[in-house]
C-alpha cells in the first residue's frame, strides 16, 4: 500500500474509533450521569456497538494486488480474479474486495 493509502486508512480508523469513543461516553452518561440522588441500575447488560470495519476502496485493493503482483504471483492473481468472475480488477464486486485480499494474503505463504 502506498503512504497515503495507508495514511488515509488510519485516518479513517482512528475517526472510527474516537465515535466509538463518543457512544460509550455518551451511553455512561445515560447510565450514571442522571440528576437522581440514586443511580439507576439496568438490569440487562448492554453492549456498546462495535464500530463497523471501513469499506475497502478499489485503490486500496489495487495497491495490494500490485505488491503481489510484483513479488512473482502475477499469474496467481489473474486466477483469483477469474475466480470472482472477472478479467480486471475493476470489473469485482466492491463486496467480495475483502474476500479476495484474504485470498491474495495467502499466496506469500503458498511459496
Amino acid at each position: 500500500m502506498s503512504k497515503m493509502n495507508e495514511m488515509a486508512q488510519t485516518i479513517e480508523e482512528l475517526r472510527t474509533a474516537a465515535a466509538a469513543i463518543s457512544d460509550i461516553a455518551d451511553w455512561l452518561t445515560a447510565q450514571f450521569g442522571g440528576t437522581d440522588d440514586k443511580p439507576t441500575v439496568e438490569k440487562t447488560a448492554v453492549e456498546p456497538q462495535r464500530p463497523s470495519k471501513p469499506k475497502l476502496t478499489l485503490e486500496q485493493v489495487r495497491a495490494t494486488l500490485a505488491e503481489k503482483s510484483r513479488a512473482g504471483h502475477a499469474a496467481e492473481i489473474r486466477a483469483l480474479l477469474q475466480k470472482y468472475g472477472a478479467a480486471k480488477l475493476s470489473q469485482i464486486d466492491p463486496a467480495n474486495y475483502e474476500a479476495l485480499l484474504r485470498d491474495a494474503e495467502v499466496l506469500d505463504n503458498a511459496t
